[in-house]
């Protein structure tokens, strides 16, 4: 769905590129984040994809078609940025009716998506009278509006209190199984966990490393397992090797004779491994 090969960019003005050398690809049906720290470049190569920065080097394709030829095919993306602007003085459904009015195609129910997100309430508050959290989750509704095939997310669960967070979280997966391609720009390391199929790792504009969650977590840890357990009440722990650990008969016998209280694997949480690859952090 996305194929960007030696992606350079360089704001007007400025003699630095913000973006240098970046390639990568998404498929269809994943998710795909870009993690880094404010200022790395995520939201200038966002912008590039769906067409709102031009004069870009190098090969940016969306859907199989160079972006700069054509321009952006608003009709099939869906775009929510962080900071979302609605007309504050129309209500919740008016807002959603005029985008939805912008669009050539059929365009889903607003009222539906409102009740999706939790904002069924809401309709015909003005825009203005929303919270930070509420505005966020309107603006989901509007990029869902056309039904696209690619949606671009800035910062999809920021401003959410737990339980909506995890209500959009759910929105998103719920759309990858639609066959439904996503793209998240984040410094949230939870929730690319949660929601990628791969992450990129992004700092100064140029991407360090690429690959899923999982096998990253798997294969930066430290290999080993750490039991919690009581002995004449006392809290202790030991650690021993992952590999072999069912042979391993001083960590069967602990198991069997002492009353356990938590078992975890050491994989590295992203966030070390970002700092491990990169030398920053997501601030």
């Amino acid at each position: 769905m996305i194929d960007v090969q030696n992606l350079n960019f360089t704001y007007p003005g400025r003699l630095e590129p913000t973006i240098h050398g970046m390639s990568f690809n998404i498929q269809k049906g994943e998710v795909f984040g870009f993690l880094g720290p404010s200022g790395a470049g995520k939201s200038t190569t966002q912008k590039i994809l769906i067409g709102i920065l031009k004069g870009y080097q190098g090969s940016v394709k969306v859907m199989d078609k160079e972006i700069k030829d054509i321009g952006p095919n608003y009709e099939r993306i869906g775009v929510a940025f962080e900071f979302p602007n609605f007309y504050s003085k129309f209500s919740v459904l008016e807002n959603l009716k005029f985008f939805g009015s912008l669009y050539a195609g059929r365009t889903e129910n607003p009222k539906t998506l409102l009740e999706q997100v939790g904002l069924d309430q809401a309709t015909n508050m003005k825009v203005s009278q929303l919270s930070k959290g509420m505005k966020m989750r309107l603006n989901f509704c509007r990029a869902l509006l056309n039904n696209p095939d690619i949606l671009f997310l800035d910062e999809p669960t920021s401003g959410l209190d737990p339980v909506n967070a995890q209500r959009m979280k759910e929105l998103i997966l719920e759309k990858r199984k639609e066959g439904k391609t996503v793209l998240i720009t984040t410094h949230n390391m939870q929730a690319a966990e949660e929601l990628c199929d791969r992450v990129a790792f992004i700092v100064d504009g140029q991407i360090k490393l690429i690959d899923s969650p999982r096998e990253l977590k798997l294969h930066k840890g430290k290999q080993r397992i750490v039991v919690e357990y009581r002995n004449k009440g006392e809290l202790m722990s030991a650690a021993f090797p992952q590999q072999g650990i069912g042979e391993n008969h001083t960590f069967l016998n602990l198991i069997k004779e002492y009353s356990i209280e938590t078992i975890h694997s050491q994989e590295a949480t992203l966030e070390q491994i970002f700092i491990e690859v990169t030398g920053r952090r997501l601030i």
